[in-house]
């Protein structure tokens, strides 16, 4: 809990409601006091509040109107009924329509101390386990362009069915996106979503880690282990780059989409499952085909329905809404600023604005990004490892300990400052910063280079 939790406390007796907003001030937190129901109703929709804590019998709204309001406009939001007619049958009515808990007076201050911890601990826990979801199975996709509308459209359509789809575009085109799509509303959705990049396992590891392996099938095989085809059983498997596959494992992907089953390295028993296929790649395969370097009869079983996915360059309307959208919270461009990035032609595709939109969301000053800021680090040459680079500074500019220092510093120093501000509190952390928890943790994991 820190001192940015707002509760809404709305109770009609004066001397209760002195108690409660004096008693949860003493917690830590902010509270916003009203007299009746009514006075809850417009509050809940002048301010976005963390928690509401509600009298049961109020005038002109009671609290269940009030919970009922509270829930509409953020379903995760902890909505406490406090109440001198504590029966069954109003607690069991509460919690039917949403209340996270029931105090009956006379409230004991410890009571309502841990009541309120527990309620928005689940509270967070719900939130994160949303963000952890996001950054597995994708969010929202950002499309303003005709032509991934019509990409989006074409998912829509075959999603719900069991077709096997490759997915095809350059490096950072949002190949991946495209397959969580495919996953998120296919009727897999609540079903494993596993993704394995071909390309970044060595040879002789790729076979186990695709189809699993026995105990003893190799040095270093102390016990059975289940490949991605079991782990995404009655789910969607994404092959990431499938065209730098051998031809010995293509073979044996072939056999599994062909039967829908297969054997664990060093093992002897046939597995049966049950996957939807996206696959993805870079490459011409129909070109490496003709060369012999990838297997026609295997195209033809991933290629059921072709997905092509164009370089931003060829989608510049899409530029600015996909910049706003990777920008941290807080932050804004300017015009200029918006036109230099319209302007560049994008050679890392989504995945180079995202990386960039990143970098100087976090040097800008003031909460603006300015056209200057975007050149500098979009300038013919420009590394994404280089130094900020080193500009004169008044002793008074708070940023003047951060100029020449690498920017993988600098970041440390954010995350590390930040989760102070907070207490700690990772999920307000990764709110704040504009990322994920997992990214968040993985940030944290990271050590300074020796």
């Amino acid at each position: 809990m820190t001192a940015r939790d707002v509760v809404l406390l709305a109770d009609d007796e004066p001397l209760s409601r002195e108690f409660l907003q004096e008693a949860m001030q003493a917690f830590g937190f902010e509270v916003e006091a009203v007299a009746d129901g009514r006075a809850a109703l417009a509050a809940l929709q002048r301010r976005n509040h963390d928690l509401v804590v509600t009298d049961l019998k109020m005038p002109h709204a009671d609290g269940l109107e009030v919970l009922a309001a509270a829930k509409r406009a953020d379903a995760d939001r902890p909505v406490v009924l406090v109440t001198a007619h504590g029966t069954m049958d109003v607690a069991v009515r509460a919690m039917r329509q949403g209340a996270d808990d029931i105090l009956e007076k006379p409230i004991v201050l410890e009571e309502l101390e841990l009541l309120l911890a527990r309620v928005l601990e689940r509270r967070r826990l719900l939130r994160e386990n949303r963000y952890l979801r996001a950054e597995a199975v994708g969010g929202e996709m950002v499309t303003a362009s005709p032509a991934m509308e019509a990409v989006v459209a074409m998912v829509r359509k075959v999603a719900p069915s069991r077709a096997t789809v490759l997915v095809r575009g350059e490096s950072g085109t949002g190949k991946e996106r495209i397959a969580t799509l495919v996953h998120r509303l296919s009727d897999r959705a609540d079903r494993p979503f596993v993704k394995l990049n071909c390309a970044a396992i060595p040879e002789p590891l790729l076979e186990s880690e695709l189809f699993g392996h026995e105990a003893g099938a190799f040095t270093g095989a102390g016990k059975r282990r289940l490949g991605r085809f079991e782990l995404a059983d009655q789910g969607t498997l994404f092959l990431d780059e499938v065209g730098e596959m051998s031809p010995a494992m293509q073979a044996k992907l072939l056999r599994v989409l062909q039967e829908g089953e297969f054997e664990r390295v060093g093992g002897a028993r046939t597995v049966q499952v049950d996957v939807r296929i996206v696959a993805a790649t870079n490459r011409n395969l129909a070109a490496d085909v003709a060369a012999g370097r990838f297997r026609g009869d295997l195209l033809y079983r991933l290629d059921v329905v072709p997905i092509v996915l164009p370089p931003l360059r060829e989608r510049p309307e899409e530029i600015v809404p996909l910049a706003r959208h990777f920008l941290r919270p807080g932050v804004g461009f300017d015009a200029e600023a918006e036109a230099a990035l319209q302007a560049w032609p994008w050679p890392g595709n989504v995945r180079e604005l995202q990386n960039v939109v990143q970098r100087i969301g976090l040097l800008c000053e003031g909460g603006v990004v300015t056209g200057d800021l975007v050149r500098q680090w979009l300038a013919p040459g420009a590394e994404a490892e280089r130094q900020v680079v080193l500009v004169p500074a008044s002793p008074a500019d708070p940023y003047a300990h951060l100029l020449g220092r690498p920017l993988a510093e600098v970041e440390r120093e954010l995350v590390r400052r930040t989760l102070a501000h907070c207490g700690g509190n990772r999920t307000r952390t990764a709110q704040m910063l504009g990322i994920g928890v997992r990214t968040l943790f993985n940030r944290l994991q990271e050590r300074a280079p020796g």
